[in-house]
């Protein structure tokens, strides 16, 4: 994936050198609120991903063996494992995915955190308030796609950020998600009933699940096509609009909103971070 997209201005590399990368194993751990991603790559290619639930009060070792069988279900071996990064918007979780990665993989990660160098210049008010999912996101938009770009992001919470044709995080906007909101409708009310997070066939509910379904997923649909409209007007008709997260593809599906869906942007953003700082090169800024 380390292309440009030739419609775009180019960026310089992210990746000082990209043959140093081509004979690592790398597991990438996207720990998020609600889904930790995973990903196993052999050099520049993302072999494999898996999704697993967020869960705080597992240890070091359930989640350790839980991740060894994943891998051993794709037919491979935590002893090709090379490097491990780790991209974590839950600090409790951190030192437990640290530790498991010491005693399984025996490999000291790599943790992109707060004041971790990247070289993405943040021009957010406080840098450290910005989440590092949403700066590695922005790496991996710059590297892969070129800037100026808008990244939805669809998961716990739908966050829009914007990146300049230079390359600086503008700033962003951060909304409820979909199924943050129709969790928070089903246990506010007494008689309104979980519904799957697919769209109606029209936009006038005939009865109560049809109806949160378009409240939800078409009311979300206009929401991020309304946010998108603004964010171009603000930085540039020609940005390059990215959905990733969980739930892009059902808003993709109900508007084509998109330029791309890149449902492994966060694990792209981890490869390039693994390479940069494996050649002490570092060259993006998370603030």
């Amino acid at each position: 994936f380390f292309k440009q997209k030739t419609a775009y201005e180019s960026m310089p590399s992210l990746v000082g050198s990209e043959m140093c990368i081509r004979d690592r194993v790398l597991l990438a751990i996207d720990i998020g609120n609600t889904n930790i991603t995973v990903g196993l790559f052999n050099g520049e290619a993302l072999s494999a991903t898996w999704r697993i639930s967020t869960d705080s009060s597992k240890t070091s070792d359930e989640y350790g063996l839980q991740l060894t069988q994943m891998l051993e279900g794709q037919k491979s071996y935590v002893e090709e494992i090379s490097h491990v990064t780790i991209c974590s918007v839950v600090p409790p979780l951190t030192p437990t995915f640290e530790s498991l990665c010491q005693r399984y993989f025996k490999a000291k990660p790599l943790i992109v955190g707060s004041g971790t160098r990247t070289g993405v210049k943040v021009l957010y008010d406080s840098p450290r308030d910005v989440g590092t999912d949403r700066v590695v996101d922005a790496a991996a938009a710059l590297h892969i796609y070129g800037g100026p770009a808008i990244i939805v992001d669809l998961g716990t919470a739908t966050v829009f950020d914007a990146i300049t044709r230079s390359g600086e995080y503008l700033g962003g906007a951060i909304a409820p998600g979909m199924g943050v909101s129709g969790d928070a409708l089903f246990r506010a009310t007494s008689q309104l009933r979980r519904v799957e997070l697919t769209a109606p066939e029209t936009a006038i509910g005939k009865n109560t699940p049809h109806s949160i379904q378009s409240g939800l997923v078409l009311g979300y649909t206009e929401l991020v096509k309304g946010m998108i409209k603004r964010f171009k007007e603000e930085l540039s008709n020609e940005s390059y609009v990215i959905g990733t997260g969980g739930l892009a593809n059902v808003v993709q599906k109900e508007s084509s909103v998109f330029d791309t869906v890149d449902p492994d942007l966060t694990l792209k953003g981890c490869l390039l971070y693994t390479s940069d700082a494996a050649d002490d090169t570092p060259c993006v800024d998370l603030g």
